[in-house]
């Protein structure tokens, strides 16, 4: 299946920000992590569909998966 992975703030760095990428049916969002070896302790906020979601959720042709850094300040 084919989806669409957008990265946003400190993820971007030596990746990418936005790229369609190829997995087999039935990936979940902590493979696509595991894939682009985003360690899924300074995961924030993901969403897919522009709703938010878990990363055991299962992803389907066509969606679109942003995932946030965990963001600090004070």
């Amino acid at each position: 299946m084919r989806i669409t992975v957008k990265l946003f703030a400190s993820f971007r760095a030596g990746r990418f920000d936005l790229e369609e990428r190829e997995y087999p049916d039935g990936t979940t969002i902590g493979q696509v992590a595991d894939s682009i070896s985003l360690p899924h302790n300074v995961i924030g906020i993901m969403m897919v569909n522009n709703r938010h979601a878990k990363l055991e959720r299962e992803l389907a042709e066509g969606d679109i998966l942003a995932i946030f850094p965990l963001l600090g300040g004070g």
